[in-house]
């Protein structure tokens, strides 16, 4: 099984931005333990600052991967185009974030993603990952 992992603005500074909402581990170690949790998938990271690489790499795995789990970061509630790319690629996309949006600020509350997404998981943290693998197993 194939899943990419696409994460968007700020979250390259996981482990040191704001530790009380996001913790104190870097994705990079997140990522290890994901695939040690799960060494049967094969796992592809990819993390950008920038709107358009995102949309680039969903359009580069969204024919051909199992599963793409996507953290939008701020993007979520900004970008029509993320959401137009996810609605036109053929794998299935989980949308995840590591805080609950609804319990942030309201313009938080608007996503752009999740009406194109298979779903949705938030505030659980970086479990929601693990989360999401789950799902696509």
């Amino acid at each position: 099984m194939n899943i990419a992992i696409i994460n968007g603005p700020n979250l390259n500074l996981l482990g040191t931005r704001e530790p009380d909402v996001y913790g104190s581990k870097t994705f990079e170690q997140y990522f290890k333990e994901l695939q040690q949790l799960f060494p049967a998938v094969k796992f592809d990271y990819f993390q950008s600052n920038v709107e358009g690489e995102l949309i680039d790499q969903l359009q580069k795995v969204g024919f051909s991967y199992d599963g793409i789990i996507i953290n939008p970061g701020g993007y979520t509630h900004t970008s029509v185009a993320i959401g137009d790319a996810i609605a036109a690629i053929t794998t299935p996309v989980i949308e995840v974030h590591i805080s609950n949006v609804h319990a942030r600020e309201d313009f938080r509350k608007l996503s752009h993603v999740s009406a194109k997404a298979k779903g949705t998981i938030m505030g659980l943290g970086l479990k929601g990952y693990e989360l999401a693998v789950r799902y696509f197993l």
